[in-house]
């Protein structure tokens, strides 16, 4: 009797090929969303632990100048203006770090957000992806002028100061940075929905929040500290429907809420 030999065994046949396929694809596609939660859920994190470690860099400037830092001045500084940002300064077209730069350890870990891709739509800032309350807690300067004596009008001479973080009545509730979005990608300036300083409701569509987590969440640091996420997009009667979809992206990006009471306000 002649002995098979091991090329002579029986191979898979096509049926049986295509019921492995079948079942490693399977497995796959029952593998894969649980893969993208924790993903998700990883980089949601990262966001808040990112957000958490700017809000003790804005305490410990906060504790060395006596005030919270300017959303953004601009100077005149021989005659090229320079940008005084949150968290950069910018001179022609050169970027440096600015106040809350000197207080982070690691700018470039801490200053994106993990689930932001893409560039800044202010200036030529690297990190991208937070933004600062301007409407009620960061002063915020105006374009250099010149004054009818030719002296420059600038930085702390025509900035619009903030309330002072001790006179908010409700510091928990009350957003000091978050991720900031709109249609254009991100946004350095957290805007409340009243329009009540700035005057211009494109401004102020521009300045929502991204709700691009895990679940269409967005992180927001707090005044007293702690950082939580929000699930639902806030619109305002305020701003037309066009404005809301051609500016703000909503209900991708949004208000924390329909009113100032997320910011500051009442």
């Amino acid at each position: 009797m002649t002995r098979r030999t091991p090329a002579a065994r029986r191979a898979f046949t096509i049926v049986e090929l295509l019921v492995v396929i079948t079942v490693i694809a399977t497995l796959i596609a029952l593998l894969l969303p649980g893969l993208r939660s924790a993903s998700g859920i990883a980089r949601s994190t990262a966001c808040t632990s990112n957000l958490r470690q700017i809000s003790i860099a804005c305490e410990a400037y906060v504790s060395s100048n006596g005030a919270m830092p300017a959303a953004v001045l601009y100077v005149l500084d021989i005659g090229v203006v320079r940008t005084i940002a949150w968290d950069f300064e910018q001179r022609a077209g050169v970027v440096t770090p600015g106040p809350l730069w000197n207080y982070t350890d690691t700018p470039l870990a801490v200053q994106q957000c993990p689930d932001f891709e893409g560039a800044s739509t202010f200036g030529a800032d690297p990190y991208t992806g937070y933004n600062y309350n301007t409407s009620y807690l960061g002063h915020e300067g105006t374009y250099p002028t010149v004054a009818s004596d030719g002296t420059a009008l600038d930085g702390w001479r025509t900035a619009r100061m903030g309330i002072p973080a001790t006179a908010i009545c409700n510091p928990s509730a009350t957003a000091v940075f978050g991720d900031g979005g709109w249609r254009g990608g991100a946004n350095k300036f957290m805007r409340a929905p009243m329009n009540r300083v700035e005057g211009d409701l494109g401004l102020v569509a521009a300045g929502t929040q991204a709700f691009r987590h895990w679940g269409g969440c967005t992180c927001c640091a707090h005044l007293d500290g702690h950082v939580s996420t929000y699930a639902e997009p806030k619109s305002n009667q305020g701003i037309p429907p066009a404005m809301a979809t051609w500016v703000m992206d909503f209900p991708n990006n949004g208000f924390l809420s329909a009113n100032d009471a997320s910011y500051g306000g009442d």
